[in-house]
């Protein structure tokens, strides 16, 4: 008679002779812009950094993950999310209304504000005293926007006639400031201090604005973004940040770029 050798005698056998069965971990694909200081982008020596991929790995070390970066450029992340290019989103992306009708997200990781920046001698008076923008004072004024960003939203909603450049990269927003080919940019607050305002570049520049926080155009905060019908994975990673907070994780991510906790 054939004898079977079974999956589980196959275990008993190599659990004898001192082998053991591996596991492969979970690996999760994480997009990014890779170029979005101090939250996410590459130090000097190529090594990804910041405080998206400070959360990114704490929720990784949790859940069991392994973690695999893939760069992406801003104006296409959403899409790529959809296309399956990579399994969640941790890049500084706002939770708002028009994004939750494509894709799912966390519970916010931290809070999500624009503020516009200029030059200091320019003397704009843009907003009124009870922070509302007025909308006469902005006429002859470049403002310069990321496409596809909350700000840039936000402009069309609120500033339909203003004078807006768009531009596929952060880096390009600022340098257009500096080149005086736009009078004001709108930008994360915490991002502006911290890579413009507090260099010598920023000097005679700063925020020329009360700090915007309207949540039907920013949302409710940053959160993980993940294609729907991912809910146990979602589970998951919200029970990750409930620990990062409780812990006090997410305040220590945040003191290493910012002179505050930003959640």
């Amino acid at each position: 008679m054939k004898k079977t050798f079974s999956c589980a005698s196959a275990v008993l056998a190599l659990s004898f002779v001192g082998v053991a069965p591996t596991v492969s971990a979970e690996t999760l694909r994480v997009g990014m812009e890779c170029t979005y200081a101090p939250f996410n982008y590459r130090t000097q020596s190529g090594e990804l950094a910041g405080y998206d991929v400070d959360v990114a790995k704490g929720i990784a070390e949790i859940i069991g993950a392994d973690l695999d970066f893939v760069c992406q450029k801003w104006p296409g992340m959403v899409p790529a999310l959809l296309a399956n290019k990579f399994d969640l989103v941790i890049a500084s992306m706002s939770i708002t209304d028009s994004r939750l009708k494509k894709m799912d997200f966390s519970t916010p990781y931290r809070i999500s504000v624009g503020r516009l920046v200029g030059r200091t001698d320019n003397n704009f008076n843009l907003f009124d005293d009870a922070g509302a923008p007025i909308p006469e004072n902005f006429k002859g004024v470049k403002v310069g926007l990321e496409k596809g960003s909350t700000y840039a939203t936000w402009f069309k909603a609120k500033l339909p006639g203003a004078d807006i450049k768009y531009y596929e990269s952060t880096e390009a927003v600022y340098l257009d400031l500096i080149n005086g080919r736009t009078d004001v940019i709108m930008t994360n607050p915490m991002k502006a201090h911290l890579k413009f305002l507090s260099k010598d570049e920023g000097a005679t520049y700063s925020f020329v604005s009360p700090q915007i926080d309207e949540k039907e155009y920013f949302g409710i905060g940053v959160g993980v973004g993940l294609r729907k019908g991912n809910d146990p994975l979602k589970i998951r990673i919200n029970a990750a940040l409930e620990t990062l907070i409780s812990d006090g994780s997410l305040g220590k991510y945040a003191l290493k770029y910012f002179p505050f906790t930003i959640h």
